[in-house]
């Protein structure tokens, strides 16, 4: 008899759980967005959408056209180039790959990378060093800007 209570007992401290851990999950799936988890409105997403098509616009007519002006070109190749940046050669050879299936110029990779470096943005600056390699894939020629310029000979005097 005895043993029949305690198997009794068990099941009912074990249904208990059950229930406990069910109604945690309620809870946590009803509770109300914070006003910081709210996504953008409908406008920032256009607004982002339509600054993208300009910047695609802009690299087909500052490059000429060409493979290199290509939308996928233009966001495949600045990914690689942030990657090689980065350091993240793994993930960036895996863009690469994807990119030389598009069709894309591997030449153009090398020259904005290049001109990148020469400016020697610091990784940590994700913004300007987006604006930068974006303003090296246009123009991969262009020369370091006199800031840059001045503070290469700074960091390799270190």
């Amino acid at each position: 008899m005895r043993f029949a209570c305690m198997r009794i007992g068990a099941a009912a401290i074990a249904g208990a759980a059950v229930l406990i851990a069910a109604s945690n999950l309620t809870f946590a799936q009803n509770a109300e967005p914070k006003a910081g988890d709210q996504r953008p409105a409908a406008d920032n997403t256009k607004d982002a959408g339509k600054k993208a098509v300009d910047e695609y616009a802009e690299a087909e007519r500052r490059l000429g056209g060409g493979p290199a002006a290509n939308p996928e070109c233009v966001w495949l190749g600045q990914r690689v180039v942030n990657l090689l940046v980065h350091d993240d050669l793994d993930t960036a050879f895996r863009h690469l790959d994807l990119y030389d299936r598009f069709g894309c110029p591997s030449g153009h990779i090398q020259t904005t990378f290049r001109c990148a470096v020469k400016k020697t943005v610091d990784s940590k600056a994700a913004d300007k060093l987006k604006t930068e390699i974006y303003n090296c894939w246009v123009n991969p020629d262009a020369e370091p800007t006199a800031a840059a310029a001045a503070a290469a000979p700074a960091a390799q005097a270190q």
